[in-house]
């Protein structure tokens, strides 16, 4: 039997193995989504190059940048991103783990397709992005692709990156998209949020979080609360999963 899974750590928040579970019995396609959580990627990729049946596998935080020395190949879209959540696995009996690993991007695809409903061209035409991880570069990368031109906010900004002290309402009311890529507000932790002036959102405001567990996050309840149109990561997990499964299986 086929085997698929997810790499990271810690895995407790993740939807995705019931989802490929219930895809799998749904479509009555004969193989295995496992989690594969471990605290290093060195011991994931040390596993996951053991296993014979392994066709491809997700990648989420913190391993999206971490797994791409591993990888032979990366598609052109995931090489600009600057990171990875899909790998494809295939037999390769040239190299030593008889495996060839190459390395794409299905975050920039479920992103821009759930995102893209909720824009508004008049107003809709910066976004800050929240925090500067793997997800974070598949985000700003759909972004430009739909003509959003985007600034990451950082705890730790680097030079044309804003810290969250510099969200004063003059650039709140300059940006009117803002995505959570980070993981403050995730199950467990779920009283946290994005430390952002949510007091100068307005109706015209779109938050959008990556999180998708707790379904409502407190940066969506709060943003919210001052009118702004808000959404989480659910249904971009999905499409990206889907998205995934295409690559995999491509010819």
């Amino acid at each position: 039997m086929e085997l698929y899974g997810l790499l990271g750590y810690p895995l407790g928040h993740s939807f995705s193995a019931k989802y490929f579970a219930d895809k799998f019995e749904r479509e009555h396609i004969q193989a295995i989504y496992q989690n594969f959580e471990y605290p290093t990627v060195e011991e994931a990729m040390q596993f996951l190059l053991c296993q014979t049946n392994l066709k491809g596998f997700n990648v989420t935080i913190p391993y999206k940048q971490a797994v791409m020395p591993y990888l032979e190949r990366l598609t052109p879209e995931a090489q600009e991103i600057g990171a990875v959540n899909v790998v494809r696995v295939e037999e390769d009996p040239n190299l030593p783990s008889g495996k060839r690993l190459i390395g794409y991007n299905s975050d920039v695809v479920g992103f821009s397709d759930s995102i893209r409903p909720l824009l508004r061209k008049d107003f809709h035409k910066k976004a800050l992005v929240l925090g500067t991880g793997g997800a974070s570069k598949a985000v700003v990368y759909g972004l430009k692709q739909m003509g959003i031109s985007p600034t990451y906010v950082s705890r730790h900004p680097n030079e044309g990156q804003l810290s969250y002290a510099d969200l004063t309402a003059e650039v709140m009311a300059e940006y009117k998209v803002v995505v959570n890529c980070s993981p403050v507000g995730m199950y467990p932790k779920v009283d946290a949020c994005p430390n952002i002036p949510y007091e100068y959102l307005t109706p015209e405001h779109l938050l959008y979080d990556l999180v998708y567990n707790p379904l409502e996050t407190l940066f969506m309840k709060r943003g919210r609360e001052h009118g702004a149109v808000v959404k989480n990561g659910l249904e971009m997990l999905h499409l990206q999963a889907d998205a995934a499964w295409r690559m995999w299986h491509e010819k």
